[in-house]
């Protein structure tokens, strides 16, 4: 966001794979995926024949594909932005991706949080996958600003996150709360409480984008209440079929908004008193683009394939693609490759879209995901305390043979 399985057929649909908790791992949407070594295996596993005793963990291609999808769209609704100045059909697309787009991903986020209990692993897990991706890439954004954009005094703020840093801030908060939600009676009201409170108060500030995060907490906490079953409900043919004029009528409704609706909105980032409208607008708004967005995020999951494509193993690198191509979108703006006349008709705003989801597919695959690994998957074994049990475990073969 700026600034600014199988598939199914007929009724008998293939379910999905049961997911325990204590199955169900770290790995989010654009959160950092449990690192691996290049070919799908855990890490360290090297060629050893898998323990027939213990239980293999296979990626759902649904959720993958999911996240990719999601990724796309994300990279095209920013390459939109700089053209619905100029295209009111530009301006209806990306009204309408981003209703969903950002809340698909942090609805799959909260679905696969649901295992995190603060226990050191998963607090390691945090650290090493979310916090400190955040701060490089906090920096890393600061110093481009500072060259490309032409603000050289431009400050590093830690808490100030600067354009796509905002969900690592919020995705961080939002998974040391998951055990709140865990025990809450309502948990989904409740967000949706805190949701509609912070719409409607302006004196929050900027520190970690908390209006965003506060915001758009219910898809967060609808992600962790959500059971395998329910993603199984919308990919059936029934949803797909109804999905396809739910979709024209958004566009036709996003058409119609475009020119009437300001798009701030669907950021989250401000109060209703920020954007200029009555506090209890902020109520109103928080409630209907909530249910907006839920439809249009079902909408989105029944057309997602549940087997595994050519794009499958990319869902496995979406926090690559998401914090990389936000060098290129600002970029874009900042170098003016948006001034040519030619990018600002249809066959130009085909090109830019077709351009974004090239960018986007090339900085989730695996070459990428290997050169960076060092910013968002670092080990840093050396900052954590060993693990007393498995210490002792690993020195207990050692002194049997002895």
């Amino acid at each position: 966001m700026t600034e600014t399985s199988r598939p199914t057929t007929g009724r008998r649909a293939m379910p999905l794979p049961p997911q325990r908790p204590d199955a169900v791992t770290d790995t989010a949407p654009g959160a950092a995926p449990a690192p691996s070594s290049g070919d799908g295996r855990p890490p360290g596993t090297g060629t050893a024949a898998p323990d027939p005793a213990k239980p293999t963990k296979r990626r759902d291609a649904f959720f993958d594909n999911a996240k990719y999808l999601a990724i796309v769209l994300v990279a095209m609704g920013h390459a939109w932005e700089p053209l619905r100045g100029d295209s009111r059909a530009a301006a209806a697309l990306y009204i309408t991706v981003y209703t969903f787009h950002m809340p698909a991903f942090i609805v799959i986020s909260g679905y696969f949080s649901r295992s995190f209990d603060a226990s050191p692993h998963r607090i390691k897990r945090l650290v090493t996958g979310i916090a400190v991706p955040y701060v490089i890439f906090e920096v890393a954004y600061t110093f481009f600003k500072r060259w490309a954009g032409g603000d050289p005094d431009y400050p590093i703020s830690l808490l100030d996150p600067w354009y796509l840093t905002w969900f690592l801030a919020a995705l961080f908060i939002w998974r040391l709360t998951t055990p709140l939600w865990k025990v809450v009676r309502w948990p989904l009201p409740l967000a949706l409480a805190i949701a509609v409170l912070a719409s409607v108060s302006p004196d929050i500030g900027d520190d970690l984008d908390l209006q965003r995060v506060l915001q758009f907490l219910p898809f967060f906490v609808l992600g962790l209440v959500l059971k395998p079953e329910h993603f199984q409900l919308v990919r059936r043919r029934e949803a797909r079929l109804l999905a396809l004029p739910v979709f024209a009528m958004a566009l036709a409704f996003a058409y119609w908004a475009a020119p009437r609706m300001n798009a701030a909105w669907f950021y989250r980032r401000d109060s209703a008193q920020e954007l200029v409208a009555p506090g209890w607008a902020g109520a109103v708004m928080t409630l209907a683009m909530f249910g907006c967005s839920l439809v249009l995020v079902a909408c989105f999951f029944a057309w997602v394939p549940g087997r595994k494509l050519w794009f499958t193993a990319l869902g496995a690198g979406t926090l690559y693609g998401y914090l990389l191509h936000g060098f290129l979108a600002k970029g874009s703006r900042f170098w003016d490759w948006y001034e040519a006349d030619w990018i600002h008709r249809p066959l130009g705003e085909i090109t830019v879209t077709l351009l974004a989801g090239t960018v986007i597919t090339v900085l989730c695959t695996p070459p990428v995901q290997r050169m960076f690994r060092f910013a968002m998957e670092p080990r840093m074994e050396w900052a954590f305390k060993q693990d007393a049990a498995a210490v002792a475990k690993g020195r207990r073969p050692g002194r049997r043979a002895a």
